[in-house]
């Protein structure tokens, strides 16, 4: 192990998602019991370097992130200042920009979700009031 830049901000629950340019994406967590973030950082491998970028549109932990085919990444779910959370975003890495998009079905957090062969997004289980046995694709 070799120590490597400091992030901005502590976090813990948050995701992390390796982007087409072989930077490192960070997003969301808390950072304080229940200080939920909308904020992310870009983690750059060639200068050890953390930087701050654009907030998404919902502070959220216990959430996923998916790289897809065209390098967006998918942020689903999750548990923030509204409690479970149907809310999604992508975030472009090429513009630094998130935009929402059409909520799940199911609100949940603790969720998986993997992308398929076909591009598309499987999110299944999770919980919210209950354990959740659902899927759903996006």
């Amino acid at each position: 192990w070799v120590l490597t830049g400091n992030i901005n901000v502590a976090r813990a629950y948050h995701t992390a998602s390796i982007l087409g340019n072989g930077k490192v994406l960070i997003t969301g967590g808390e950072n304080n019991g229940e200080d939920y973030l909308d904020c992310a950082e870009l983690y750059d491998s060639t200068t050890s370097t953390w930087t701050l970028t654009g907030n998404r549109n919902v502070a959220r932990k216990y959430h996923t992130a998916s790289v897809l085919g065209n390098g967006n990444v998918l942020v689903t779910g999750g548990f923030g200042n509204m409690g479970y959370l149907s809310i999604t975003e992508l975030y472009d890495p090429t513009t630094d920009t998130s935009t929402l998009t059409k909520n799940m079905n199911v609100t949940r957090a603790y969720h998986s979700a993997s992308v398929l062969e076909n591009g598309k997004v499987l999110v299944a289980g999770g919980v919210n009031a209950n354990h959740l046995k659902s899927a759903e694709l996006y």
